[in-house]
């Protein structure tokens, strides 16, 4: 009928901010985690990732501790430049949530409280969104993947 909006009208508008406001929020952090976080990290060496990799024990892992802080390291330097390109971002964003689980009971473990562990709680809760979502028309997954891996 000539008088009922079409809901299509309104989609598309809605559907290109949401994909652009994802790419915002992939690049604003994807690039912190790699420039910020990542490089450094990597940069440090092995007595960084030792330090890293001690925070494991608090989930009851307590081998090989600088082979799990590369692979921290690791994940903040490749995860955040794979979500700022929008490539292998679920899995990449899986891994980052990961990450930051660690990081929330390493500052909890510490008595830290949650006023220090909010920011990796808060990060926690960012990739976990990313992971469910995906990166987003913007992005490498919709390019190669067609669907958005």
């Amino acid at each position: 009928m000539g008088g009922e909006m079409s809901m299509e009208k309104y989609e598309k508008p809605l559907n290109t901010a949401r994909d652009a406001g994802l790419l915002i929020m992939r690049a604003g952090i994807g690039v912190c985690f790699f420039y910020i976080h990542g490089l450094p990290k990597i940069m440090a060496g092995a007595p960084v990732w030792a330090k890293l990799g001690a925070a494991m024990g608090n989930l009851g892992i307590h081998f090989a501790p600088v082979g799990w802080g590369f692979m921290a390291a690791s994940a903040e330097f490749a995860g955040g430049f794979l979500i700022i390109i929008g490539l292998l971002t679920r899995p990449a964003a899986a891994i980052m949530a990961f990450n930051m689980l660690v990081a929330v009971t390493m500052h909890l473990a510490l008595g830290q409280g949650l006023e220090t562990a909010s920011h990796a709680l808060e990060l926690l809760f960012f990739f976990t969104g990313l992971m469910l979502t995906g990166a987003g028309r913007y992005s490498l997954d919709r390019r190669i993947f067609k669907s958005g891996f």
